[in-house]
């Protein structure tokens, strides 16, 4: 195949829609709870899922097929059964230790929301504890439920009131639950919990029911990744595919499907009988959706030891990541690859020698960045391994579906699946033509300038940021044309079927594009940090906005305006937000443990947290103060300008850290630009 235009006519001509729905449905066959499925991290379910994907590499043709053990804690969720009167309701489950060996009778109250003020009132010691939750809006699942732990609460039953599970009142949800193993919690729906409110409006708040629940949680446990590969000339250097096969409910999007397109593309692949220049791995990873107890950071947990732990060489071999999730459902009009800065211009020029898709894709196809922290190709990413996937986040598949009983194949579209087939198999061929990583450093470095505030622009000259961006952006430039040019001559080579002459191109860039990869994992390191709630930021990003806040909470308290404080700005600043609702040992522990534990604990969280504003003494003091005629607020003024002053100095060293690590890029790509 002389062309890349010829290699991926012969590969989409060899694309079997119909395999890979029937293997993501086979996928459901193993269930860790016979009734709402669950392959939960490190199960039997999942041991048994990961050994047929093993059989399937095999079957389809794939090279040294291996499975990749790793240590993690796991989870076994069987059943949770509640009764009352003459009805039972099947529930959903988190990541907590319960199990009442057969059915057990409870008290059961509901707890409102289950904030620290619900629950003061009431005796929930060795109860149930019923509470509402919307984890878009309001806060995540981990703080209702550790507040009633510390209450003394048998376990939570949390009923999504929006946010998840919006696309019916029969649905159940799941979540990472971010907390500890021995603070137990349920899912109910809201039919459901319909049902029960009645009857507690009955019985005056509170009533008995049988509870029969097993869900165990296990630790330094063992799973394994399942890996596969068509080995190229090179076996030096890769081209990944990746896909998590745990799952909750039967995931048949969530990620049944995106596992049976990575092994759909390899089978086509091989059925056109393609040879690939790189080696092409098909990774199935186990514990995506969970994986570590008690840790802000419980998810990505085979990617994270994949490529940290089990593989670390990868990082410096492997080209790109190809990450798939959710990927048989239309998220938006428009079809987006969202992938790490530097692969912007290499997948916004192929995206345009793609065939128009406009009656799927109205808006065509679009390319985001950065990389966010939801799905595996994150860990991968900050390992030195630039990584993209097929955006999922913002669509209405995650308020509606996501994480729900209703994740199943009625969600399913044959013409969304197909695309997706054609479009990655398509890159990774593209891919295959680069001599060197076609990385274009000037989009992190303009994407950092865009991020900076025009009233910091005198600080930046301070720091030298601004002197040291506009360096190192004349050498990305140098360093992407020079990017080109190889992988031009590398491409003419292969088309020409001059295979030693594109041996020794790739020999003679091998330096180059070492040097590369290098820079690339140093920006990763350098630029990559995240905020309180997950997203990815440059350093200076985090004191920036709080800055901003607490000026704006200062100017309202001048004006003596609490509820203005509270209600616009402190909840904006870090954890704050839930000093609001729960109390202070609740938020100190889940400020502790990202703050106070290991890296080992922590995986792609570890270091990434720029500083800490806490403001719990402030918010319940003006929670107190509010609508108060004549109250002083000087107390509160004192702290908030001393919260100031250390986001100041955050800021400063951050800026200082960000203009030392744009002279480190420049120099890396200029001892690139030399090999």
């Amino acid at each position: 195949m002389k062309t890349l235009a010829d290699a991926q006519k012969a590969y989409l001509s060899h694309i079997d829609i119909a395999y890979s729905y029937q293997l993501a449905k086979q996928m459901e066959q193993f269930r860790t709870n016979p009734v709402l499925g669950y392959r939960t991290a490190g199960s039997r379910a999942e041991y048994e899922t990961g050994e047929m994907l093993f059989a399937e590499m095999q079957r389809i043709g794939l090279s040294d097929v291996h499975k990749d053990a790793f240590t993690l804690d796991t989870w076994d969720f069987h059943h949770a059964r509640l009764r009352f009167g003459g009805s039972t309701f099947e529930l959903g489950g988190y990541q907590t230790q319960f199990d009442t060996h057969g059915p057990q009778t409870f008290r059961l109250v509901d707890a409102g929301k289950g904030t620290s003020a619900e629950l003061e009132g009431l005796d929930v010691r060795g109860k149930l504890v019923l509470v509402d939750i919307n984890q878009r809006d309001d806060w995540w699942i981990s703080y209702p439920v550790y507040q009633a732990h510390l209450h003394g609460a048998a376990a939570v039953i949390a009923v999504q009131n929006n946010g998840y599970g919006e696309i019916h009142p029969a649905a159940l949800n799941a979540q990472n639950i971010c907390s500890v193993a021995d603070a137990p919690a349920f899912s109910l729906s809201r039919q459901d919990a319909g049902i029960l409110r009645r009857q507690l409006a009955a019985d005056s708040g509170e009533t008995t029911v049988t509870f029969d629940a097993q869900s165990t949680v296990g630790f330094d446990g063992t799973s394994y990744n399942i890996v596969g590969s068509i080995p190229g000339r090179d076996p030096d250097a890769m081209i990944l595919f990746s896909a998590h096969y745990d799952s909750y409910f039967s995931g048949f999007q969530d990620d049944n499907c995106a596992v049976s397109m990575m092994l759909g593309i390899a089978k086509a692949l091989l059925e056109s009988g393609y040879q690939p220049e790189k080696t092409l791995l098909f990774c199935a990873m186990a514990a995506e959706e969970w994986g570590v107890s008690n840790s802000k950071y419980d998810w990505s947990t085979g990617a994270y030891n994949q490529i940290f732990r089990v593989h670390p060489d990868w990082a410096g071999k492997i080209i790109a990541d190809i990450n798939f999730e959710l990927p048989a459902y239309p998220h938006d009009t428009q079809d987006i690859i969202r992938c790490v800065y530097e692969y912007q211009t290499f997948l916004k020029a192929f995206a345009k020698t793609l065939p128009p898709a406009a009656h799927i894709y109205p808006a065509g196809i679009g390319v985001a960045s950065p990389i966010q922290t939801w799905s595996d190709d994150f860990s991968l990413s900050i390992a030195g391994v630039p990584s993209m996937v097929n955006d999922f986040a913002g669509g209405s598949f995650m308020k509606t579906h996501y994480h729900s009983q209703f994740d199943t194949e009625d969600s399913y579209e044959e013409e969304i699946y197909r695309f997706h087939h054609e479009l990655y198999g398509s890159l990774a061929l593209a891919f295959d033509r680069c001599a060197v990583a076609p990385l274009d450093f000037s989009c992190r470095l303009h994407a950092l300038q865009e991020s900076l505030s025009p009233s910091l622009r005198p600080l930046c000259e301070e720091t030298g940021l601004s002197r040291q961006i506009h360096s190192a952006l004349t050498l990305a430039e140098l360093a992407y044309a020079k990017a080109l040019e190889w992988n031009h001559a590398y491409a003419r080579a292969l088309e020409r079927e001059e295979t030693d002459v594109a041996a020794r191109l790739s020999q003679r860039s091998a330096a180059f594009h070492q040097r590369l990869l290098e820079a690339f994992k140093f920006c990763e390191d350098a630029f990559v940090r995240l905020t309180w709630h997950d997203d990815v930021i440059f350093p200076h990003e985090y004191a920036q906005k709080n800055l901003t806040l607490l000026d704006g909470a200062l100017e309202a308290l001048d004006k003596g305006n609490a509820s203005d404080v509270l209600d616009h700005w402190l909840h904006q600043i870090d954890t704050n937000w839930y000093a609001y609702y729960f109390d202070e040992a609740t938020c100190r522990h889940f400020v502790d443990y990202v703050l106070h534990q290991p890296d080992e604990r922590l995986m792609w969280g570890a270091g990434r947290i720029v500083g800490q504003c806490g403001l719990f003494p402030v918010v319940r003091s003006l929670q107190q103060k509010r609508g108060l005629p004549g109250a002083d607020f000087a107390e509160e003024t004192a702290a908030l300008q001393k919260a100031r002053a250390q986001m100041s100095r955050c800021l400063k060293d951050s800026l200082s850290d960000e203009a030392r690590a744009c002279a480190k890029l420049a120099e890396i790509l200029e001892q690139a630009l030399k090999s």
